[in-house]
């Protein structure tokens, strides 16, 4: 079978209409007693389980086994978006991705989904990029799961990139799997490192039981190699006057747009700090400061230094600081000039997270704390003694 088909047996259908109720598109309707598909349907499943007397059935493509390697060329980053605005992992995956390029000898192209963006994706042409694909629609405005896949998947299949490179983001990380089983290919998430092989293999490198090893990853067989990067890991690009490429602007089919889900509100998470992963200043603390109410002295250190406050998984799963604040494998990671940890052991998992700071400073009364062994400077003391001193000289009230 080349192509997906909805089938519904006269025979068993008795018209209850339990099929029309369930379907999100609108794609099933009653003509006398029996139940139609009609152009609306996007093979979403939703209706054959519907179905108490088996009269639908659920036919998928079958894909061909072996894959053409040679025909996918080239490097595609994901150009992220929201509300119009592209996100500063786009150009760390601009500056990885002209790496990988110039290995292979492909271009670099990035490809942006959203609507009124034509200045935005005109100005990444002034990175080093080789062409900005930017698919223009009303229903690609805000993030939704279902036409981002779906779009991208339809282009992937058009244009057969080898490699496509996504933000281990909310974003990324939600729709980039439903594009990995649409194009029968492997997804390898949040990588902290990328290679390529004389062969064009992409090696993903990411951390692995538990941050304990760090885990290089193949997709031999199958294309385009994908994989989401976490943000702060890679050098960002700068803009270098370009490279003589052009913006391709693609109108989507309506029919890649359906969705079961609108957008109503955007409620963005409330602060007093400046936002942790693009902050410059960051003080974090962790299980040393033996109680909520201590993080007070965090904040107060954060805010004479203009920076943001940080936490350790330790501190958040012990419900002091919410998980918006956590550094680590299994939070942000983070890439400031400054990280000042407090009372935090340093477990290999939270030097995942912040390992790449220009400047570390550890203050914690255990000589021993592997933190230590990352810090630029190293204070051993009580943190109630430290912090409060230097907040004092920084010129606030402890």
């Amino acid at each position: 079978m080349s192509e997906n088909a909805l089938i519904i047996d006269p025979e068993k259908c008795v018209g209850c209409q339990a099929c029309v109720k369930v379907c999100p598109f609108g794609a099933l309707e009653m003509q006398g007693k029996l139940a139609v598909v009609n152009d609306n349907c996007t093979f979403c499943g939703a209706c054959p389980p519907s179905c108490k007397f088996g009269a639908i059935t659920l036919k998928r493509a079958k894909k061909a086994a072996a894959v053409d390697l040679d025909a996918y060329k080239g490097v595609w980053v994901f150009g992220e978006q929201i509300d119009g605005v592209i996100q500063g992992v786009v150009h760390e995956l601009i500056g990885e991705g002209r790496i990988l390029a110039d290995k292979r000898g492909v271009p670099l192209t990035v490809l942006v989904l959203g609507h009124e963006m034509d200045d935005a994706a005109n100005e990444l042409l002034e990175y080093p990029v080789d062409g900005v694909i930017y698919v223009d629609d009303p229903a690609l405005k805000h993030y939704a799961s279902e036409p981002y896949a779906r779009v991208v998947s339809d282009l992937i299949g058009q244009k057969k990139p080898e490699i496509f490179l996504a933000g281990a983001t909310a974003i990324g990380r939600s729709f980039l799997a439903r594009v990995a089983v649409e194009v029968h290919t492997g997804l390898t998430a949040d990588c902290t490192g990328l290679d390529i092989t004389d062969e064009g293999l992409l090696l993903q490198t990411r951390p692995a039981f538990g941050g304990n090893i760090m885990a290089s990853i193949l997709c031999a067989k199958h294309r385009p190699q994908m994989a989401t990067v976490r943000h702060k890991v890679m050098q960002a690009a700068h803009k270098t006057g370009g490279r003589g490429g052009k913006v391709e602007k693609v109108t989507p089919q309506s029919t890649l747009l359906k969705s079961r889900t609108k957008r109503l509100d955007w409620l963005p998470e409330l602060s007093e700090t400046v936002n942790l992963v693009d902050a410059d200043i960051i003080v974090s603390g962790g299980r040393g400061m033996q109680k909520p109410e201590n993080f007070h002295l965090i904040e107060k250190l954060a805010k004479c230094l203009g920076g943001a406050v940080g936490s350790s998984r330790a501190a958040v799963d012990a419900g002091w600081m919410p998980y918006s604040h956590q550094v680590g494998q299994t939070g942000k990671t983070v890439q400031p000039k400054l990280y000042i940890a407090c009372g935090i052991s340093g477990a290999v998992q939270h030097l995942v997270g912040m390992g790449s700071s220009d400047t570390i400073i550890a203050i914690n009364k255990d000589k021993d704390a592997p933190i230590f062994s990352v810090a630029t400077y190293g204070i051993v003391g009580d943190l109630f003694e430290v912090v409060p001193a230097m907040i004092r000289e920084l010129g606030g009230e402890a």
